[in-house]
């Protein structure tokens, strides 16, 4: 294992009446003047408005709504919501929804405590916040693991380029299960499939030499697996939304990354494909990684084969390990099949190969990936995706 600093992770409320739970625990440390951060109507539609409405209002805070952040949250609406915070004198944010709305909000709390041009800050000056307006998030809609770390994803329409930046981390997380029986299928299974990729991109960043790290995502993967069958058999199974909610937060609280240098190419691929067409990032993700892997798969044959077969449950002694690692490559691809989730790109609409062009030229490469791909790789695993 490479060596680590490991902080802590947000304080977690898990399970059904979470939210309650945690306004009576932590209502102390939340100020007079509230933002409430939420998606659409969905939340009202579910009954999750009202219910922290009625928790807020109890504890006499002023409530300042800030409404419509979209899937692929653009760096307009961070500086529409900070300039909310600055001008009414905002004291925490509760950030209410999905990983977008999280992650706006991770920047939001930042942008609200400098002057400086945080864009600018972060990819320029390479200087990062450290002044935040205390958040907390309280997921509806789980898979991207948004409310266990500082990172945020944040699309910059004006230079065309969807990227990672740094924010607040949240004070404390609510992780009620139930909410997730609002979300329609197709996007539980997408946020599913996310988590999964979120485990694999760690499982395969170096060193690729196995570790405690490595075992325990393993289990990640297949108890991801396993639940992502389970929800699709039976929508309902509060159990099966349970288990993907916390494997989703196992995933990307950090755990998972100790001792590894992470790989990340596939999502920073699926990044400016969204930053260029506004696409549905498990959706996209489901159609870049078996291609991707088909292109690395022999610079980092010892951890492909061990993925085959400790996630796959490939045991046939016969093959020899390429085909192995293929094979797991193969069951990745049946399994995106049986999740009805696309193939191909021309599945979501995408087929202009100049744009395509542009996304690979603009995409980050990653120090983590087993084979360090070029622009002129990634515009043809992206040719191979439509």
């Amino acid at each position: 294992m490479n060596k680590f600093i490991m902080n802590n992770m947000p304080k977690v409320y898990f399970g059904e009446g979470a939210l309650k739970t945690v306004l009576e625990n932590e209502i102390d440390k939340i100020g007079k003047k509230v933002m409430l951060a939420y998606g659409g109507g969905s939340i009202k539609n579910a009954g999750i408005y009202d219910e922290v409405m009625t928790l807020l209002h109890k504890y006499d805070k002023e409530v300042y709504e800030f409404s419509g952040i979209m899937s692929n949250p653009t760096y307009f609406k961070v500086q529409e919501g900070a300039e909310l915070v600055k001008e009414n004198g905002i004291e925490f944010i509760i950030a209410v929804g999905g990983g977008s709305v999280i992650d706006c909000c991770k920047i939001i709390s930042a942008q609200a405590k400098t002057d400086r041009d945080i864009w600018t800050m972060e990819f320029e000056d390479k200087q990062y916040p450290t002044e935040f307006i205390p958040m907390a998030a309280v997921v509806t809609a789980s898979g991207t693991g948004a409310e266990m770390n500082n990172g945020a994803v944040i699309t910059n329409e004006d230079l065309k380029i969807k990227a990672g930046m740094l924010g607040a981390l949240a004070q404390f997380s609510v992780l009620d299960p139930t909410y997730t029986l609002t979300v329609p299928l197709k996007q539980v299974i997408s946020g599913a499939f996310d988590t999964f990729s979120h485990a694999m991109e760690t499982y395969f960043g170096k060193p690729l030499e196995n570790n405690v790290s490595n075992e325990i995502n393993e289990t990640i993967m297949r108890n991801t697996i396993r639940n992502m069958h389970a929800v699709m058999k039976d929508p309902t199974d509060l159990n099966a939304r349970s288990e993907l909610m916390w494997d989703s937060a196992m995933a990307e609280n950090g755990i998972l990354k100790l001792g590894k240098v992470t790989d990340f190419q596939a999502h920073q691929i699926e990044h400016q494909l969204g930053a260029y067409t506004n696409c549905n990032h498990g959706q996209g993700l489901a159609i870049i990684h078996p291609i991707l892997y088909k292109h690395i798969y022999k610079e980092g044959l010892i951890k492909f084969v061990r993925y085959a077969k400790e996630v796959w449950g490939i045991k046939d002694t016969q093959l020899s390990d390429e085909e192995i690692a293929l094979e797991g490559i193969q069951r990745l691809s049946d399994f995106i099949i049986e999740m009805q989730l696309p193939t191909a790109l021309s599945e979501i609409g995408i087929t202009d190969k100049d744009m395509l062009k542009k996304v690979a030229d603009s995409t980050n490469i990653m120090p983590g990936c087993c084979k360090q791909l070029t622009h002129e790789e990634i515009y043809d695993i992206l040719l191979e995706c439509l």
